[in-house]
């Protein structure tokens, strides 16, 4: 990852536009990943769980489809699992995800993003 700013963002979300509103009112050009049509390898996915000091688990959303149907619910998984579950299916991924400064948030609430600019 570069040292500019990064958001991985999905147009269609609304927390997602927030966050890029936010950069915009600050005057921030900020690299525009569209995960979705742009999925993010193993390494950068790996690069941003460390940034957040997050498991694997904890960078899915739960409610898609894709974390049912794969079972990822289950407990005996490794994070190597989860990780390749998570380059394979994009759209489990949390969103958006902005890092900035050697730091990464979720802008879930957007005052998280906030913090790190």
């Amino acid at each position: 990852m570069s040292d500019n700013i990064q958001i991985f963002h999905n147009p269609r979300c609304s927390k997602s536009r927030a966050a890029m509103e936010l950069l915009t009112e600050k005057g921030i050009e900020a690299d525009v990943v569209k995960y979705l049509e742009t999925p993010p390898n193993r390494e950068t996915i790996e690069q941003v769980l460390t940034l957040l000091n997050m498991q694997p688990r904890d960078l899915m959303r739960k409610g898609e489809a894709e974390y049912s149907d794969n079972n990822l619910s289950d407990e005996s998984l490794t994070n190597d699992q989860l990780i390749d579950a998570l380059v394979e299916f994009p759209k489990l991924l949390e969103r958006p995800i902005v890092v900035a400064n050697g730091k990464a948030a979720i802008g879930r609430p957007i005052e998280n993003i906030i913090d790190i600019l």
